[in-house]
């Protein structure tokens, strides 16, 4: 059989003692945890790994001797450690052995308790512990499609991982301490510590509780029955910006939260989180200060009447256009008057509109401005918002245009139902067979030539609104996509994979270092991080979507048929 040794590259150079670590029967492995050295009482290094179990939950035993010749020069050390199996029961028992400077080491394993020992063959893996420990092994993204082998790969991996990682308790002792028992492993110079980041978990406590507070008010006056009556419902549910405050103020509730994260997805979650949202406030502000500069907003609320009404004569021009031959084609004049001059009469009241909101339009921005503290999330979604409330003109001429298309559509198709014959049966949901006397099949054919001979007309204005309409909700649409990129990006698991590659681990990969006859293979392990795109993937934050999400052959269908296309989602259905 092959025993693969894990063994930590710190403590290559540690002096003679014991092996402390994890035996895993399963695999036929060994992992290296620590050594200690000299001088110990074994009475008190059993208990101290009883504890360590108690407290890890990870069956911690003495696994073999180490030595290293260039630091011993007695050459009776050797045959007590030796005389050490019998004190540490442990099956099989592991001496490795240091010789001198060369760079290999001897390894062999003494079974006591076996009649007919076989010779197994040793791989020695050396691994950096400290980067072990840190790290967070993910399985395959795509699970379903992996084979069993692959899968069984990644258990044994995770299980090495596991035993190093809820192994912190042991690597808190360093060299300094006065205890009875001295161990080598990565922090045996000194354990790893911040004292800015011991001062910000103090403050964080605090901190935590009073934004809790503050939370728990402003959810208390969100959830008030003011807020439930007609139309502060209604717009609640309808805006933009209501959306994205509500999400943000359930990211602030979970940032909050004095609960600690259950595991490493749930702290990764809540550091996305925060990282996603100190960015957007930085933006925002970074927005506000350039807004309040040289006097930005006083000449863009200078700029937006101008604007407004440039794109009121376009729209005239537009409408004048179809009211006469567009594109050569012949209308029927007394349908294509009467919606002409209302939709010119519509135009007049949103100029009339704009107008009477220009004194007010600068302190509108001004305000608007200032909630860029909150982040730029909420800006955009304020300008979509406004954006809305600038073109609701537009969107009246598509809704009036959408509806009277589709009566004439449906119209039209009940009334060839007509002519052969057949009509809908409304409490069955389906077309059935009925006979029609010779009344009704003429009235329905003058209604059918009626309908068929006015459709083109509305047919043109329909199209052209809905072009508007289109636009106008791509542009809301590439908005609302910048807001949830914003919202999304696992911003802290990016940084994370840029910086400390190791924290993210794929998986490992072996490369070979020394290989002689009659000595144990030398490995190295490394850390495959994870791809950026697997990164994003796995760690992306949820968000929320004020459009439905309808498919290009939903959406085609609902456009031929002159179905509305709503900038919201619709009441019960959740996205």
């Amino acid at each position: 059989m092959v025993l693969k040794v894990f063994f930590p590259s710190c403590c290559a150079s540690a002096e003679s003692g014991i092996l402390i670590g994890r035996w895993i029967c399963e695999q036929n492995s060994a992992v290296i945890l620590a050594v200690v050295h000299f001088p110990f009482i074994p009475a008190q290094v059993k208990q101290y790994l009883s504890e360590v179990q108690r407290v890890t939950k990870v069956s911690v035993s003495v696994l073999g001797s180490w030595s290293n010749s260039k630091q011993e020069k007695e050459e009776s050390l050797s045959e007590f450690l030796k005389d050490l199996g019998t004190i540490f029961s442990h099956e099989p028992w592991i001496q490795i052995s240091k010789e001198g400077d060369s760079k290999f080491w001897s390894c062999s394993t003494l079974q006591k308790h076996t009649s007919n020992p076989e010779e197994e063959e040793i791989i020695f893996v050396y691994y950096d512990q400290c980067k072990v420990m840190l790290s967070h092994l993910h399985p395959p993204l795509d699970t379903a499609a992996s084979t069993d082998h692959k899968a069984d790969d990644a258990s044994k991996l995770s299980a090495i991982f596991d035993t190093v990682a809820r192994s912190k308790v042991l690597f808190m002792t360093d060299r300094y301490d006065e205890g009875p028992i001295k161990l080598t492993h990565w922090q045996s110079d000194g354990v790893e510590a911040s004292i800015i980041v011991e001062l910000l978990k103090q403050a964080s406590v605090p901190a935590c509780m009073l934004l809790a507070f503050l939370l728990s008010l402003v959810s208390g006056i969100c959830r008030s029955r003011v807020l439930k009556f007609w139309p502060l419902s209604f717009l609640w549910s309808k805006l933009s910006t209501c959306e994205q405050l509500g999400h943000r103020l359930q990211h602030l509730q979970v940032i909050s939260s004095t609960k600690n994260a259950q595991n490493q997805t749930q702290l990764m979650r809540k550091a996305n989180i925060f990282v996603s949202l100190l960015v957007d406030v930085a933006l925002g502000v970074l927005l506000m200060s350039w807004l309040y500069r040289k006097n930005r907003i006083g000449h863009l609320a200078d700029t937006l009447i101008p604007v407004a009404d440039h794109v009121a004569e376009e729209l005239q021009n537009l409408l004048q256009w179809l009211m006469g031959a567009p594109a050569g084609l012949k209308m029927n004049r007394a349908l294509d008057q009467v919606l002409g001059r209302f939709f010119l009469y519509h135009i007049h009241l949103w100029i009339s509109y704009i107008h009477l909101l220009s004194p007010f339009i600068e302190m509108i921005l001004w305000y608007v401005g200032l909630s860029a503290c909150l982040g730029l999330t909420v800006v955009l979604c304020i300008l979509s918002d406004i954006i809305a409330l600038l073109t609701f003109h537009i969107y009246c001429f598509y809704v009036y245009g959408a509806r009277l298309y589709c009566l004439k559509i449906y119209g039209l198709s009940s009334l060839w139902r007509l002519f052969r014959g057949k009509k809908w049966n409304v409490l069955r949901q389906r077309v059935d067979s009925c006979s029609y006397d010779l009344d009704q099949l003429f009235i329905g054919t003058l209604l059918f030539t009626i309908l068929l001979f006015l459709l083109p007309t509305t047919a043109l204005y329909y199209l052209v609104f809905t072009l508007l309409r289109l636009l106008v909700v791509i542009v809301q649409g590439l908005i609302h996509l910048l807001v949830d990129l914003i919202d999304s990006l696992p911003l802290y698991s990016i940084i994370l994979r840029l910086c400390r590659s190791y924290r993210l681990a794929a998986g490992v990969k072996f490369r070979v270092l020394e290989q002689q006859d009659g000595k144990p293979l030398r490995l190295l392990m490394q850390i495959n991080p994870l791809s950026y795109g697997s990164v994003v993937q796995t760690y992306r934050l949820p968000t929320y979507s004020c459009y439905p999400k309808d498919s290009w052959s939903s959406l085609c269908k609902k456009l031929f048929l002159g179905e509305l296309i709503y900038p919201w989602k619709h009441k019960g259905k959740k996205q």
